[in-house]
């Protein structure tokens, strides 16, 4: 018997005063500080006046950090492109196997997480230099070396390396719900596996895709590690940027606004998806 809040209110409030007061101390206080920073001016080394100026947003459209936003923007998107493409096939073969198999594959993308991600990305920088593993095979054939590290191609296999179990694991959930009868219906009408794919599988697990192009695509954009240590001074994203602007360039208010574009950005995908969300699940009305 399920036990309503209205009759006891104050075991209602003791559950969620502990959570909601830790995240209004360690996460909503410390971001409004930081959006306040936005509309303010550095004063001195160490102050920052709130005047409510909006020329940090406005520095934003400048022609070097507007090309170096759409340049995050243009390798989040193929990144999570990728990441797409190369899990989906995966997480379809998950939901086929044996419950065996399918542990031993879910394993396999955990895996990674179990390593710190700075050990795993010097570990590519081992695999991508110049007498690196890949050049070494490629001189076997008599080939190369090939410059794979330091430039947007390093970047993005990198970003690949990393977000793909993001990818795999909500496509892997949608698509295991997935009614078998419907796939097996396409089939036994002569549809073939390419287009029941296309035609019924990709549009009854579009709310997963979404989940996963989100949950890959987000923290891409804001990807600092993989960036500076694969990209170099070729391969800078946002970042990076910001980055500099709070510890090298000093200048905090700009730096908060650069920060808050990638939180508005979230903003906007997160309404997306909830607009997608619901016009989905809404059954279509004649004409």
């Amino acid at each position: 018997m399920t036990v309503r809040w209205k009759s006891k209110p104050l075991m209602f409030l003791g559950s969620i005063a502990p959570p909601v007061l830790w995240l209004a101390v360690f996460f909503i206080l410390p971001l409004g500080v930081i959006w306040l920073y936005s509309f303010g001016e550095t004063t001195s080394i160490i102050d920052v006046e709130t005047t409510g100026t909006l020329a940090n947003y406005a520095r934003v459209f400048d022609a070097l950090y507007l090309g170096i936003i759409i340049k995050s923007l243009f390798i989040a998107g193929l990144t999570t492109a990728f990441c797409l493409i190369l899990g989906f096939p995966f997480a379809w073969l998950m939901t086929f196997v044996g419950s065996r198999t399918r542990g031993l594959l879910l394993l396999a993308v955990m895996l990674p997480f179990w390593t710190n991600l700075l050990i795993r990305t010097y570990a590519l920088m081992a695999v991508l230099r110049t007498e690196g593993y890949i050049n070494s095979a490629f001189e076997l054939l008599g080939l190369g070396p090939f410059p794979l590290l330091h430039n947007n191609f390093a970047v993005v296999f990198g970003l690949i390396y990393v977000h793909l179990p993001f990818a795999i694991l909500p496509l892997y959930s949608a698509l295991d719900k997935i009614d078998r009868s419907s796939i097996e219906a396409s089939l036994d009408l002569g549809a073939g596996h390419f287009r029941t794919i296309f035609y019924v599988v990709i549009p009854a697990c579009s709310a997963g895709l979404f989940s996963a192009a989100f949950i890959t695509f987000i923290p891409a954009l804001g990807a600092f590690l993989t960036p500076d240590l694969l990209g170099g001074s070729d391969g800078q994203m946002i970042a990076s940027v910001i980055e500099r602007q709070f510890k090298r360039a000093n200048n905090w208010p700009f730096g908060a606004a650069l920060s808050f574009l990638l939180v508005y950005l979230t903003i906007a995908v997160i309404l997306l998806r909830n607009y997608y969300t619901e016009r989905s699940g809404k059954p279509e009305t004649s004409q």
